[in-house]
């Protein structure tokens, strides 16, 4: 059953999102859950989704990156990002381990900020430590893209929204995005959007 997208504005997107228990993990509510935001998720189309984004403040997020998203990109886009295809998995109760020190800068969307995107600088890899959907513990790698995915998702658990993080003169609707920057590299973008407010 596809959900509505809670979009920023909403008090529960700013609040921090309850733990679950192995218990609930397995129950017939969690489990339809987690398949109507798969179905949520895939709709919009998205490549990650917090529970808290359908209105229900728990640790719970979707994650999957499939390849005919990515073959939307140019292949020098694809490198430039450092995106992969990513399958669909499950992240409960996560505890995030930034890995490296290293930054990327990159423009972000995000499914209850709509119709707009900046740029967001991320850690290029990190760590999580969490439970599946079955409530077995698991340990996540992710870099590049699917890195900063992670972190999206795991902000909005925290009730943190990209617009926290982002860089201020980068902030763009969609459209704009698309037509100005979109295929350019980021520094490129930098470039034309120019680091400091005119004088």
């Amino acid at each position: 059953m596809k959900l509505k997208l809670w979009q920023a504005g909403e008090a529960l997107l700013r609040q921090k999102a309850k733990p679950l228990t192995p218990g609930e993990i397995v129950s017939p509510q969690i489990q339809d859950l987690i398949g109507s935001m798969r179905e949520t998720m895939h709709d919009a189309p998205g490549v990650g989704l917090a529970a808290p984004q359908v209105g229900v403040s728990i640790q719970l997020l979707v994650i999957e990156d499939p390849p005919e998203l990515i073959q939307k990109l140019s292949p020098q886009q694809a490198l430039e990002r450092e995106r992969k295809p990513v399958a669909f998995h499950v992240v409960i109760n996560p505890k995030l381990f930034i890995e490296s020190n290293e930054t990327v800068e990159f423009f972000e969307g995000c499914l209850s900020v709509v119709l707009f995107a900046a740029i967001v600088p991320r850690a290029k890899r990190v760590r999580v430590e969490c439970l599946n959907e079955r409530a077995e513990s698991v340990s996540i790698s992710a870099e590049g893209w699917y890195a900063r995915i992670v972190q999206h998702e795991i902000d909005h658990l925290n009730g943190v929204l990209y617009l926290d993080r982002m860089k201020s003169r980068s902030f763009s609707t969609q459209e704009n995005y698309l037509r100005y920057w979109g295929a350019k590299p980021i520094s490129q973008a930098w470039e034309e959007i120019g680091t400091n407010p005119p004088e």
